[in-house]
């Protein structure tokens, strides 16, 4: 029998397997998740710089658009969509869909304001259309924000149950769309999420001395992605690197400037 149809054969199949495993690889691609160690850089404000070598990105959603996104991707880069899940933003332009009674005192940035994650019959969709964009834009991941309004002073009864529910809320919308997402913060209920988030985010556990909590992520083959902004990387890149966390030190407003241990 003449090899040729074969050998065809066996080159489509390549072809498949790489578009399914590729960055941007479409709808069939097995969820991307990053290992622990991962190099990564977090730029939620300025001119994306791409000059930045390392494999993962994490970038704003609303402000990148898909052709940014692409572009990254063939750079060889993966790419995480930075949304805010607990707070109102007056300036994104989805402000006007979500009504008054979900609104809460402020959280300290300016035009934000905590969401009531209790209400999820109004929030899941607002929040589906987010992780909506995210897909369509073609990005790997999701960083939800603020997935611990419950220790906030939201202005909202809020309690751990209420956080819980609304945070498996957001890991399920994410994982429908292919999307692997991370847990931020929220360090009092590792135990119960690690499961159901395949990465984590963290600001500031050195500082706060409260890393450990994240050592669940680590012992699960699952990244933490950990930032500190006011300590110098002596004081805390030895225990993060004996940890397993990808860290580096960035400042408050999240510009392309970072110091990675």
């Amino acid at each position: 029998m003449n090899g040729r149809p074969r050998a065809v054969a066996a080159v489509l199949t390549l072809l498949l397997l790489a578009a399914c495993t590729a960055p941007g690889g479409g709808e069939s691609k097995r969820r991307w998740s990053p290992r622990p160690g991962t190099a990564w850089q977090w730029q939620l404000d300025g001119p994306i710089d791409h000059g930045v070598d390392v494999p993962v990105y994490d970038i704003d959603g609303f402000e990148n658009d898909a052709a940014t996104v692409r572009r990254l991707h063939r750079e060889g880069r993966r790419v995480i969509c930075y949304i805010n899940v607990g707070a109102w933003e007056d300036f994104r332009p989805d402000a006007g869909r979500f009504p008054r009674s979900v609104l809460g005192k402020p959280n300290g940035w300016a035009g934000e304001r905590w969401l009531d994650i209790r209400r999820l019959d109004v929030l899941r969709p607002l929040m589906t259309a987010r992780m909506e964009l995210c897909r369509e834009r073609g990005f790997d991941a999701v960083e939800p924000d603020l997935l611990d309004g419950y220790v906030n002073d939201t202005g909202f009864a809020l309690t751990d149950a209420h956080q819980l529910a609304y945070n498996r809320m957001i890991a399920r919308l994410a994982h429908e769309r292919g999307l692997s997402v991370g847990l931020k913060n929220d360090l009092g209920q590792v135990p119960e999420l690690v499961d159901e988030f395949d990465f984590a985010v963290n600001e500031e556990c050195a500082q706060y001395g409260d890393c450990a909590s994240l050592t669940p992520f680590v012992e699960a083959g699952k990244a933490v992605l950990h930032v500190e902004y006011a300590l110098a990387l002596e004081r805390f890149c030895g225990q993060a690197g004996r940890r397993g966390f990808s860290s580096m030190r960035k400042k408050l407003d999240l510009g392309a400037w970072r110091r990675p241990c």
